[in-house]
């Protein structure tokens, strides 16, 4: 027979209890044992990352990735007919929010997130979310193009500016009206030429459309899409930017323009999967200036080459946009060559 006293069950589980603590906080700052596992994010792009607005996107995920602890892949130039088989591979891996832009795949990435309702999916989209796990998102940058219009309109020597732009649907339709409405406005005689390449990603083609405008006339160009700033600066005319900052590819070309800033809505719409509360909806706000989702790209040579009162009156419009004193107008409709 043992002799010794006996320790309660409960009392010995305590003293383990008491030893595992000590041993843990004095083998430094981890003291979970189970650490939660990071989440796990995928993007699905059409065209390829450098295209600036995905690029926006990515940049936006790559941030995340740094400041949220989030598992970032993707995938880019996936076209339509592989674009349910990417997004379904990436749901079968585990991931949690699958995003991406959607605008020539929108019923294909509605169909594959019914199919997965415990996955949140937020695609940029020209139309509305879908319950119960599909949210949306669009570059809502019109403000900043209204901006880059008043600086064309006072620009411009011929009174004659243009935009090329990738195809008339409402989400670059506005952005274009947007340019013209705010070149109008600081100079009412100005016209405004409008040419669409069909496709969101085309360099040479939209090259060669801001060519022929620039033929016709045309000495001050907004650059929708990428290519156009190479024939501006081949031709020594001005240029304003689309989506992000793009005064490298032309120094002495690119005034400045809108820039488009997804931070706020990436950052919005992880915490929200994060903390298991997420829902479809329209995140499309986050992307105004009041916001910080979207501004006019700094002036880098022009701040020394624009004119003090256009500056001033920029700065002045620029105010009241922030401030809720002035609304730039939502026209969607087919802007018309002038």
């Amino acid at each position: 027979m043992n002799s010794g006293k006996r320790v309660p069950r409960t009392a010995g589980t305590i003293m383990v209890a008491v030893l595992v603590a000590a041993f843990l906080l004095s083998s430094g700052p981890v003291v979970l044992l189970h650490a939660q596992a990071p989440l796990k994010v995928a993007a699905v792009f059409e065209t390829p990352i450098e295209e600036p607005w995905v690029n926006q996107i990515h940049v936006a995920l790559l941030r995340a990735k740094n400041e949220m602890g989030i598992q970032y892949e993707w995938s880019e130039s996936v076209k339509s007919a592989d674009f349910a088989r990417v997004m379904r591979e990436y749901a079968e891996k585990g991931y949690q929010l699958i995003t991406g832009d959607a605008f020539g795949a929108e019923r294909i990435a509605r169909r594959v997130a019914a199919d997965y309702p415990k996955i949140a999916f937020v695609f940029g989209s020209g139309i509305g979310p879908a319950e119960p796990n599909f949210g949306v998102f669009d570059n809502w940058i019109h403000e900043p193009a209204y901006l880059s219009g008043m600086i064309a309109g006072k620009m411009t020597k011929s009174n004659t500016i243009g935009v090329v732009a990738a195809m008339p649907i409402p989400e670059v339709n506005r952005l274009a009206n947007a340019f013209y409405a705010g070149a109008k406005e600081t100079n009412p005689k100005v016209k405004c030429k409008f040419s669409f390449i069909g496709s969101f990603f085309d360099p040479p083609k939209a090259k060669e459309a801001a060519l022929a405008q620039i033929e016709s006339g045309v000495d001050v160009i907004y650059a929708e899409r990428f290519g156009v700033i190479e024939a501006a600066k081949e031709k020594g005319i001005l240029a304003i930017s689309n989506m992000s900052d793009q005064s490298a590819l032309g120094p002495d070309t690119v005034i400045t323009g809108p820039v488009w800033d997804m931070w706020p809505t990436v950052k919005y719409m992880v915490s929200l999967v994060k903390a298991g509360v997420f829902t479809a909806q329209d995140f499309g706000g986050f992307s105004f200036m009041s916001k910080g989702g979207s501004y006019l790209a700094p002036y880098h040579k022009f701040d020394a080459k624009l004119p003090g009162d256009v500056k001033e009156l920029v700065a002045k419009r620029q105010q009241e946009i922030l401030a809720g004193n002035f609304r730039v107008d939502i026209d969607e409709s087919i802007p018309k060559s002038q």
